[in-house]
């Protein structure tokens, strides 16, 4: 193995092993480890033709004292079983889940990325339908599965400022959809609006509300976030995915002494924003420079001096010090595993 952590993209890296669980009869079986990077599936599978999937996204950190950590995992394991509800599939028991992520980490931990790289082992945890149905109905069978890889920065300016396009043309979910499930469908609706921002040269697409254009919803795959007069606000909408990086930050804005407010947030309202940013686990956060208006062409201006807002750089300082055990954890979102 020959990894230069440091120039590590977003991406997929092999590694050695991957666990997974099975149910069938109305019961998961126990773990099975596997390395190998397939599975045989039916063609019938209803992953395939009707969208049962649901994914979640964590990491392990490496700590200056080396140690590894886990951050807040049990809201990622809750966060999984509602969105199988949501698709109608089994929920994937607390316990199963991290005994799956644990295994998959530990298998693996030679691909855990050193303090101080940027870099951090990404854990995805996947369930799908994979029982035959040519109906449109829930399957009667359903595989779990947790591979891990080391990954860099989600966008590769790392924490300094992009700008992004604001796309009227497509929509990310509906209101009463699965927007509030973390389900592949929501980012293959996605991706129309990132291929269009790609091309005009924005990093990332801002999704309005599908109904009237009118108010903020997310921002690509992150959660969108602004700061005014000592206040953190943050959307709220039926069609938003619960970023728990976005619940982090709510709480650590509060035990900073701001106000937080999560409500509809009007598109209007971005030029009255002192700073405004991205966050979610991939990226944690990422500061935003400009927001251009693709349709009208307007553009709205943040970071005046290129750089991240104070805010915005405490907030990320302080969570990823947390994550890395820098900073006492006096929320207890952390667990060392290894």
């Amino acid at each position: 193995m020959n990894l230069e952590w440091s120039k590590l993209p977003f991406g997929y890296v092999k590694t050695d092993y991957n666990v997974r669980s099975y149910y069938k009869n109305g019961q998961w079986s126990d773990i099975e480890i596997s390395d190998s990077e397939y599975f045989p599936i039916h063609i019938a599978a209803t992953a395939l033709h009707y969208g049962q999937q649901a994914f979640e996204g964590l990491k392990a950190y490496c700590g200056k004292d080396n140690k590894v950590r886990l951050f807040r995992w049990k809201d990622n394991a809750e966060r999984l079983q509602h969105s199988a509800k949501g698709l109608h599939m089994p929920e994937v028991p607390i316990e199963l889940f991290y005994k799956a992520i644990i295994k998959a980490v530990e298998l693996n931990k030679k691909y855990i990325p050193p303090y101080g790289t940027g870099a951090t082992l990404y854990i995805r945890p996947l369930l799908i339908g994979t029982g035959a149905e040519v109906g449109v109905k829930p399957a009667s069978e359903y595989m779990f599965i947790v591979f891990v890889t080391p990954v860099g920065p989600y966008f590769k300016e790392g924490f300094k400022p992009v700008k992004i396009a604001i796309v009227r043309d497509s929509d990310r979910a509906a209101p009463l959809g699965t927007g509030t499930f973390k389900v592949g469908g929501n980012y293959a609706a996605s991706l129309r609006g990132i291929v269009k921002v790609h091309k005009a040269g924005y990093s990332s697409p801002m999704y309005l509300d599908a109904k009237e254009k009118k108010y903020i919803d997310e921002i690509g795959a992150a959660n969108f976030f602004g700061i005014k007069n000592n206040t953190y606000i943050t959307p709220y909408s039926t069609s938003i995915l619960d970023s728990i990086t976005n619940r982090s930050l709510m709480k650590l804005a509060e035990f900073m002494g701001m106000k937080v407010e999560k409500r509809p947030l009007p598109l209007d309202e971005i030029e009255t924003f002192e700073e405004v940013g991205a966050c979610g686990t991939a990226a944690i956060i990422t500061p935003i420079s400009e927001i251009i208006d693709l349709d009208t062409g307007k553009k709205y201006h943040f970071c005046k001096d290129g750089k991240p807002g104070p805010i915005s750089t405490k907030l990320y300082n302080t969570l990823v010090g947390i994550q890395h055990g820098e900073i006492e954890d006096i929320f207890n979102w952390t667990e060392v595993i290894l």
